[in-house]
């Protein structure tokens, strides 16, 4: 079969199930894009800026087990859509980015839209590729699938030059690829497991810390299994909220810089340490310094051998997959017939229940305004835990994060590593593709949303009924957080002054808006706006611009110095 390399990688995409594509024309992509028209297994969804495409794609991929698809133009195409690259990259998201480049002969000349799209992206990919000879696409397309979403997952780019997608060969894609350099270990090491078994069988004040590994290996259901098990205390990452249920009684709530007091505490002062699928990260142990001042032992659970000791040392290290490593340790935990020092754990959640008892979330819950925290419970309640919540990035994404109580995994996208303003709408538009019919709110504030908000324009297109709770404060609030808290209150571009009538402008995209200013109101309307199955509704809530998040870790600082409310 020959097969021009426009009409090889639709082939390519069909091949590996690609439902969606997400992407914005330009000329180096027009002949895949003439491809794309001819058939209808593969959708294409017209984005309205390339970044939006990224973040549609990602969040396409992180609310299912499938790899997300973005199609690019060459030059100003490709710049656009690094943001979304990187923030997928620091999230360890399985995505394919096909980008378009100028004709070979003419790389490398300063073309019109030509940029050096392999040296840009190498530092915010899992690899590229430039493709130079069309034989080469489809392999060369199968390599990116396996690896976006084998191993630790990542964003794999497929550059094309235009005369690439216009030359033909003949079509054959590969069964399966096998890459010498490029092996990732499955199977834990079973001397290592049992070492790790012996330690958590001898701890008295053990901790499970668990990450975006779970929820990206599908791990869920083993690590339940083994917590419940063991018996121990389990907190999740920012990223990995959903692993475990946040409603379950061995949960004490995300930790790190925004984390609740009980698993800050619990995760300084425990004396056995279980970490699956996480890195240690500067927003979750704070200053390692200050972490390694109480001597622990450390069992880590990683697909990425760079991962561990990277940070913190640590002192059983187990490579592999998830699911796995955590069926093996249940197997042998009860083949050996042994239990954990049950007077000593019993003491433990004794002191946990202690620090539980500080209510650490606790806020002014008969405030005239209406409180952000306030507006995030409602939001769980009204939806029943059930809707998938994307978020931007600041002050709401916390109190997303703390106030809404996630069960079940894949149901909470934000960008937790690179912290990209503007990921929320398009990752929730990813997000109601891959699940139509199911509640999906876009949490985001009112200097996030306005980056990316020209996406309004894509959900009018597509029908999406995305609900976006808009925490109106009228700040960059987390910018003004930090300056009243270490910068004397000197409010240096944090104050947006010029914001826009959000009713006004969300009708003109032809969607419903609503103005909710009292308290009272907040149920009301979101009740109302989930009734409207089929509406985008923009909710903009004005929310008391004074209100900060709490606890709070300084950078710098340790676990323990976190900020609480009631101290200021």
């Amino acid at each position: 079969m020959v097969l021009t390399g426009a009409e090889i990688v639709i082939r390519c995409l069909q091949e590996e199930k690609v439902e969606y594509i997400f992407g914005y024309p330009g000329g180096s992509v027009l002949f895949i894009y003439d491809e794309l028209f001819k058939q209808d297994k593969v959708r294409h969804v017209l984005v309205r800026h390339e970044q939006g495409a990224v973040h549609a794609a990602d969040g396409y991929a992180r609310s299912t087990e499938k790899v997300g698809v973005a199609l690019v133009t060459s030059g100003p195409g490709v710049t656009n859509a690094v943001t979304g690259i990187a923030t997928a990259y620091m999230d360890s998201i399985p995505m394919v980015i096909i980008s378009g480049q100028v004709p070979t002969a003419y790389i490398g000349q300063d073309a019109f839209q030509e940029v050096d799209t392999v040296g840009i992206t190498r530092p915010c990919v899992k690899h590229n590729f430039l493709v130079k000879d069309v034989r080469d696409l489809a392999a060369t397309i199968k390599k990116a699938f396996y690896l976006a979403k084998s191993g630790r997952p990542g964003p794999v780019l497929v550059d094309i030059p235009k005369d690439i997608s216009a030359t033909k060969c003949e079509y054959a894609y590969p069964k399966s690829i096998a890459m010498r350099s490029y092996n990732p270990v499955i199977k834990g090491h079973q001397g290592q497991i049992k070492k790790a078994v012996q330690l958590l069988l001898e701890a008295k004040r053990p901790m499970i810390y668990t990450g975006g590994g779970v929820i990206l290996s599908d791990a869920a259901d083993k690590l339940i299994k083994l917590v419940r098990q063991l018996g121990f205390p389990v907190t999740n990452t920012l990223m990995g909220l959903g692993g475990y249920p946040a409603t379950d009684k061995q949960f004490v709530g995300m930790l790190g810089m925004h984390g609740t007091y009980e698993a800050n505490m619990a995760m300084q002062h425990c004396d056995v340490l279980l970490a699956v699928g996480a890195r240690f990260d500067d927003r979750v142990i704070g200053n390692p310094e200050h972490f390694a001042e109480v001597p622990r032992k450390i069992i880590h659970i990683d697909i990425d051998p760079s991962s561990i000791s990277k940070r913190v040392k640590v002192d059983v290290p187990i490579v592999g997959d998830l699911p796995e490593v955590l069926d093996d340790i249940s197997r042998l935990l009860a083949a050996s017939g042994d239990h954990p020092d049950e007077k000593a754990v019993k003491a433990w959640w004794k002191q946990i229940d202690a620090w539980r008892g500080k209510d650490c979330l606790k806020y002014d819950r008969k405030s005239k305004l209406i409180k952000p925290q306030f507006v995030v419970e409602k939001l769980y309640e009204v939806t029943k835990g059930e809707a998938f919540v994307c978020s931007d990035v600041g002050q709401h994404q916390m109190w997303a994060a703390q106030y809404y109580k996630f069960d079940k995994p894949r149901r909470w996208m934000n960008s937790g590593g690179l912290g990209t303003m503007g990921f929320g709408l398009p990752a929730a538009m990813g997000v109601q593709l891959a699940h139509p019919g199911s509640p999906v709110a876009c949490v985001t504030g009112e200097g996030s949303i306005q980056m990316c908000i020209q996406e309004l324009s894509t959900c009018k297109q597509y029908r999406l009924p995305v609900k976006i709770v808009l925490l109106n404060n009228g700040f960059l609030g987390m910018v003004r957080q930090w300056q009243e808290f270490f910068h004397g209150n000197r409010y240096a571009e944090s104050y947006v002054d010029a914001l826009p009538d959000f009713v006004r402008l969300a009708e003109s995209y032809g969607h419903v808006g609503m103005r909710i200013e009292k308290p009272g109101d907040v149920e009301g309307a979101l009740k109302e706006a989930f009734k409207r199955k089929d509406d985008l509704v923009f909710l903009d809530f004005a929310v008391d611009p004074t209100e900060n998040v709490y606890p709070m870790v300084q950078g710098g600082k340790g676990l323990t110095e976190m900020i609480l409310s009631e101290e200021l």
